[in-house]
């Protein structure tokens, strides 16, 4: 079932947002090479808590940290702790705030100083891709279109989305219907009306899309060792078209604009 939240419903996930853009603005001026993931996490937790807010991730199905952060050819659940980054690193940190009961949930990759040109490919292209999912995220769209413009994106320029993992609807719960694939046919899926929030979340790789998981239950890796990607924006469907709630790519002065 997905639940349609009311404007009023939709400005307090905003507000949840505002605090998970801040979040991602304070660790990005973190992420250098020696800064281990476990001090990115607590950077995190203490910002997060200090506004009033939880970090959503903590304790969720038993996760220990405050972020997901997943560097390389981790695509995503990366448990923080003593891995320090290294110049020519990707590292995606993934962030879930709940504030005043509503949730709000993203994710940027990262590059760790100078890149290679096969990272920043698939740091720009997947993040572009994120954007062009937006866009389909239009009241009389179904999600398909959405769904289609991220693959579209991707494999136009020979890179993988991975398949088996997907974004989701989003609100008071963390996980709500409906599941968002990044790949499908366009025309197709649930239509989409005002009111739905949804957390895009394109995840890909350099190479192939399998994936494998990890040793300790959480983190899901590149099957084939290569980098891999993920970006997501928490996203309400309104009248005016698609809002993005957690614009980490803005501002102050832009994301309040």
């Amino acid at each position: 079932m997905i639940v349609r939240k009311s404007p009023e419903e939709i400005e307090k996930m905003a507000a949840a947002g505002e605090i998970h853009r801040r979040t991602m603005k304070l660790l990005e001026g973190k992420v250098r090479p020696g800064v281990t993931t476990k001090q990115l996490d607590e950077a995190a937790e203490r910002f997060i808590r200090s506004q009033g807010a939880v970090p959503s991730f903590k304790g969720y199905n038993g996760f220990p940290g405050s972020i997901c952060a997943s560097p390389n050819s981790m695509v995503v659940h990366g448990i923080p702790g003593p891995y320090a980054l290294e110049k020519g690193d990707i590292i995606s940190l993934d962030i879930g705030v709940t504030y005043d009961g509503w949730v709000a949930d993203g994710a940027r990759t990262f590059a760790v100083g100078p890149i290679s040109a096969v990272a920043r490919k698939l740091l720009d292209v997947t993040e572009r891709s994120l954007h062009d999912g937006v866009a389909q995220a239009r009241a009389g769209n179904r999600l398909g279109d959405v769904s289609h413009a991220i693959q579209a994106t991707v494999e136009a320029e020979g890179l993988s989305v991975v398949r088996s993992l997907v974004g989701h609807g989003i609100g008071r719960d963390m996980h709500e219907d409906p599941q968002i694939p990044n790949f499908g046919d366009p025309g197709r899926g649930p239509l989409l009306e005002e009111g739905m929030v949804l957390a895009i979340e394109p995840m890909t790789t350099a190479g192939r899309h399998a994936v494998r998981m990890g040793s300790d239950g959480w983190a899901i890796y590149s099957q084939d060792g290569s980098l891999a990607a993920h970006f997501e924006f928490t996203v309400a469907v309104t009248a005016a078209g698609p809002r993005i709630l957690t614009p980490w790519h803005l501002d102050k002065e832009q994301a309040a604009a």
